[in-house]
């Protein structure tokens, strides 16, 4: 099966031309479909469908069907089962993050768009909707005979600006032309919220707001819906992460409304990272969104007033949202794509994954200037150190995601005072950011290393500096 899954996306433009006369075909033949009735049609189709697109995809029939638009590479072959991806997580070799022996579905699902179209990139990105699990097991086939032969996008949000008297202080700082700085906070392992306060006091007056995770690693904390609302109470202003892979849209949209009515102004939408790393690697991910349906599910809270499902809320939320990047795993060029497509699914600031190599962000930067994306979403770049080259190396080789240059960490390594050296790699970072146009800011982090991180901000002091780009359209 997997060889064929392979084949197909080598032969993706030819399958793809298949498809579209197909679906010519099928069309033509619509109104003696609806004449031997549609149910009777497609109970004789769906047994075909399955069959075929097993073997040439491994297909789960979802109902939903998107090959067209992914390169004749299932999306549902992703272990997180991601509609919008790849996940940043994807590991250096290209293969998956949860499953390290195969590829990743959404690598090929790039290879495969390649070869329908080399200028992919050129094209307006598709958002694909979540999967409506009422459409399992159907046939796909059936809607072209219907005259539906392309799957269902969701419909970009439009531009969304918070008058100033309404907007917290992270978006103020975003839109202020000043330099942004934010910082990572795990929440405790205890119900008491002494220890969350201590530590986010030591960046008071440091930062423009801090980052309370979601079950980073898949390891348990304090929810970060709770902690954040624990640092609201006290004077701080959290971004609220929210991962798709505990919850569903049901749980996930009530806690965003309880974030709102909590007072927490920002939130940041992830996919999640893979359980099987975690210290509860025996439980089940949920993963019913990824980050774009999840951005998409949050702008319309906000701008409709309305749940997924269209019901409407009696007060909608009004928040900051924002989503993540990650420009150093594969594949490189085409990361460019993800973001663009949580820009368009309503990413108003975005939060990148550690940043230890300059020339690749720089490529990255450059495409997205290109794009003019900087002047859509405020674009913050994750920074941080650890204690010697180490545990830097370790989180690299374990961590999917982090990329860390060997010159990098022979540098640290050599050094007499490693963890000195390691805070001077990360503050000549941050300088060396800062002078890059359309950067809007740091995401410092650090695990359980917060004195250090409020050293290397205090000695940075870029909070009172101007960045090179101001305008935000």
């Amino acid at each position: 099966m997997y060889s064929a899954r392979l084949w197909s996306v080598r032969h993706a433009r030819s399958l793809r031309t298949l498809y579209e006369l197909f679906s010519r075909w099928a069309s033509a033949f619509a109104p003696l479909a609806r004449l031997l009735g549609l149910e009777r049609l497609e109970k004789i189709l769906r047994p075909i469908e399955r069959s075929a697109k097993s073997l040439l995809f491994d297909c789960r029939m979802c109902g939903q069907c998107v090959l067209s638009a992914t390169g004749m590479a299932c999306p549902m072959n992703c272990a997180k089962e991601m509609r919008n991806g790849p996940c940043g997580g994807v590991r250096a070799d290209g293969n998956c993050e949860v499953q390290p022996t195969l590829r990743c579905a959404w690598v090929e699902a790039t290879t495969g768009a390649k070869r329908i179209a080399s200028d992919h990139l050129a094209h307006p990105t598709p958002l694909l909707p979540a999967i409506d699990q009422r459409r399992r097991g159907a046939s796909s086939w059936i809607q072209a005979f219907q005259g539906r032969p392309d799957p269902a996008f969701q419909a970009p949000v439009g531009l969304r600006i918070t008058p100033d008297a309404q907007q917290g202080p992270l978006e103020r700082a975003c839109h202020s032309g000043r330099f942004v700085v934010t910082v990572e906070v795990a929440p405790p392992d205890s119900a008491d919220p002494g220890a969350l306060l201590a530590r986010a006091a030591k960046f008071e007056g440091l930062v423009d707001a801090i980052n309370i995770t979601d079950g980073a690693g898949g390891n348990c904390h304090m929810s970060s819906v709770a902690a954040s609302a624990i640092l609201v109470a006290h004077g701080h202003t959290p971004v609220y992460q929210v991962a798709c892979r505990d919850r569903n849209r049901i749980a996930i949209q009530g806690d965003i409304l309880g974030a709102a009515a909590l007072g927490v102004q920002n939130i940041l939408c992830l996919t999640g990272d893979d359980v099987s790393q975690g210290d509860h690697p025996q439980a089940k991910p949920v993963f019913d969104l990824d980050a774009v349906s999840l951005l998409h599910v949050a702008r319309g809270m906000c701008d409709r007033g309305e749940y997924a499902s269209g019901r409407k809320l009696q007060g909608p939320p009004d928040l900051f949202i924002g989503a993540t990047a990650n420009p150093f795993v594969p594949p490189y060029v085409d990361r460019i794509a993800n973001l663009e497509k949580k820009i368009v699914a309503g990413a108003r600031f975005i939060q990148t994954q550690f940043c230890f190599d300059l020339a690749l962000f720089e490529e990255f930067m450059r495409e997205v200037r290109h794009r003019d994306l900087h002047r859509r979403a405020h674009i913050i770049v994750g920074v941080g150190t650890l204690s010697s080259a180490k545990a830097l190396g370790w989180m690299a080789r374990h961590v999917p995601g982090v990329h860390v240059p060997s010159a990098l960490l022979t540098r640290i390594e050599k050094a007499a005072d490693q963890q000195a050296e390691a805070k001077s790699c990360c503050i000549e970072t941050i300088w060396a950011l800062a002078g890059i146009e359309g950067v809007a800011g740091v995401h410092v982090m650090g695990h359980k290393n917060e004195d250090v991180l409020a050293e290397i901000i205090t000695e940075c002091d870029l909070r009172r500096q101007t960045r090179l780009h101001t305008a935000y359209a």
